[in-house]
C-alpha cells in the first residue's frame, strides 16, 4: 500500500529569486505544486544530489552568499 502524502510541517523559508525560479520550472516539470517539489527533493536528497559534487557547489555557495545578500 502507498504511504499517503500528508504535508504536517510548514515552515517560513527565505529563497534567492534564481532558487525559487528554479524550483517552479522543477515544479512545472514534474507537475507537482512547489511544496511537493520541495517534498520530493529532500526525501529524496541523497538520490537526487551528486555527492562528489554537492562539497563543491556548496563551498561556492558559501563564498558567494555574503556578497549576494548585499
Amino acid at each position: 500500500m502507498p504511504k499517503r502524502f500528508r504535508l504536517t510541517r510548514r515552515f517560513p523559508a527565505a529563497m534567492t529569486e534564481d532558487g525559487y525560479r528554479r524550483l517552479k520550472r522543477f515544479a512545472d516539470e514534474a507537475g507537482l505544486d512547489e511544496g511537493e517539489a520541495l517534498s520530493f527533493l529532500f526525501e529524496n536528497f541523497d538520490s537526487v544530489t551528486h555527492e562528489d559534487n554537492l562539497p563543491h557547489r556548496l563551498r561556492l555557495f558559501q563564498a558567494e552568499l555574503a556578497d549576494r545578500k548585499r
